[in-house]
Parts: C-alpha cells; sequence; structure tokens
C-alpha cells in the first residue's frame, strides 16, 4: 500500500466520527459530497483520501456506511481494545480519565500515575485510584499497556518518555510543552496551536471584512 500522509490520517479519524453518526440515524449509503459537506472540505478530497485503501465506493451510488466504517476503523487499528495510562492527575489527566468516549473507540484507561503523595490512592475516576510513579515500569509489564498519556510538567516528560519505551509502551500522546527523544510513535497536543491557528483564520476571514 501507497505511504498514506499524516493529514489523511487525521481526516480518517473525523470521517469515522461523521459515519458513526449516520449509522445512528440508519442512514445507510453517503455520497463524498455529503461527507465533504459534513468535513467542510472538497469532495474531491474525500475521494482521494479514501482511494487510498482501495476501491471503497460505487460511482453514482456512494458509499456503504457501514464497510466504510468498517473499513477505516481496520485501517487506524481499532479492532481492538487499546490499554491506554495515564502519568499526571491534573486537570487534564483527570479530565481524560473520565472521558467516557476514549472507552467507546476503543482506548481504555487502565491506570493513572503521579508523583504527588498528597493524590495517591485517592479515586480519580469511577473504579481508577491513582497510582505511584514508582509502580510504573512493572505495571506496564504486567499489563501490557500499549499507550501512555503525559499530562506532566516538561521538566519531567522526557524521562517518564524513555521509562516508558524502556517498559513496552508503544505510543505517547504527550501533553508536555517539550519534543520528546523516545523511539516510539508520539502525538504531540498543544491547545495553543489551535488557538493560533484559529487566531490566523479569523484574521483572514472573509466575515472579518
Amino acid at each position: 500500500m501507497e505511504k498514506v500522509p499524516r493529514p489523511v490520517i487525521r481526516r480518517l479519524a473525523v470521517y469515522l466520527r461523521c459515519l458513526s453518526n449516520l449509522e445512528e440515524k440508519g442512514i445507510k449509503v453517503v455520497s463524498s459530497k455529503q461527507l465533504a459537506s459534513m468535513l467542510q472540505i472538497k469532495d474531491s478530497q474525500v475521494r482521494k483520501d479514501l482511494s487510498y485503501f482501495g476501491n471503497l465506493g460505487q460511482r453514482g451510488l456512494g458509499y456503504d456506511v457501514k464497510k466504510l466504517s468498517e473499513k477505516i476503523r481496520e485501517v487506524l487499528g481499532l479492532y481492538k481494545m487499546w490499554s491506554v495510562i495515564i502519568l499526571g492527575a491534573g486537570n487534564i489527566g483527570k479530565a481524560l480519565a473520565n472521558h467516557k468516549r476514549l472507552e467507546q473507540n476503543n482506548f481504555k484507561i487502565v491506570a493513572v500515575f503521579d508523583s504527588d503523595e498528597r493524590k495517591i490512592n485517592k479515586q480519580i475516576a469511577p473504579g481508577l485510584k491513582v497510582r505511584n510513579v514508582s509502580e510504573l515500569q512493572q505495571f506496564v509489564k504486567e499489563h501490557g499497556v500499549d499507550i501512555a498519556v503525559l499530562a506532566v510538567p516538561a521538566s519531567v516528560a522526557n524521562d517518564l518518555a524513555c521509562e516508558l519505551e524502556k517498559a513496552g509502551v508503544k505510543g505517547i500522546v504527550c501533553f508536555a510543552p517539550t519534543t520528546l527523544t523516545c523511539r516510539i510513535p508520539v502525538e504531540y497536543v498543544d491547545i495553543t496551536v489551535f488557538f493560533k491557528t484559529l487566531a490566523h483564520s479569523i484574521v483572514n476571514s472573509s466575515y472579518n471584512i
């Protein structure tokens, strides 16, 4: 298969959300134009994105919602439940631990860790108590953790990332404002980037005339 550009993979996740909404409404077929409208992009972009994964639609008919949804889930690796741990029991960590849609999308939070003695052993979400970060490596090895979320200060993020890689974690979602040196895949989440991008869009919008 041809290497799929990263922006396409990001859009697949949004396509899947749209398809899930259509399935809930009982809609069985969707056109590229309809999908494009939901994402506010060109229908030619939708067709180009989906063409990376074979002939998924029929000319003049569109895409079978259920089959396309299943294909995208397969491509995104959502055929299994991914085990996730959170490092940092602050506001971000607590919000993620209580985010119900994560498990609905096959990402199960199995543990939360922190180094603050005041937080350890306190319940952060239903069925989840904060663990001491000293237990991290043993927990990862025993439970085969797939993904770790770093919601910690930048000063400790890289050391923790290296520890997670050594323990066998397969990927990291990093909320810390720093660049990690580990070799496993990392997704960086910086909310300020979205604000800056939005500010640019507003400044350059025709509505701003």
